[in-house]
């Protein structure tokens, strides 16, 4: 068995540590970007500014009740625009048969 110098067997064993420590680092990497684990950072990040979301619009509310009503009432009219519509034609129609004259009789009285 022939015999290394002992730069060559330092360096084999840093070699063996750096290849270790490359196994380990690719195996915690593969762990972070599984889809499993993606989809789930993803899903608490969405839920985190989700809820910072209803936090803020919940203080907005509190602090400006009267301009959030008016944004409450022109949102819900917009949603509802087309009922509102039908609605305000059936109105109009029913007052324009109310209204139509009664045609004159063209009978003389004797």
């Amino acid at each position: 068995m022939s015999r290394e110098a002992p730069e060559v067997t330092a360096a084999r064993i840093e070699a063996e540590r750096a290849r270790a420590q490359l196994m380990d680092t690719a195996q915690r990497l593969q762990t972070r970007i599984s889809p499993g684990n993606l989809a789930h950072n993803a899903w608490e990040g969405a839920k985190d500014k989700g809820a910072d979301l209803a936090e803020n619009a919940v203080d907005a509310v509190r602090n400006r009740p009267l301009a959030a009503t008016g944004v409450v009432a022109a949102i819900t009219l917009f949603l509802a625009r087309e009922p509102l519509k039908d609605l305000a034609g059936k109105v109009t129609d029913g007052v324009r048969r109310k209204k139509k004259p009664k045609a004159k009789s063209t009978e003389k009285v004797a």
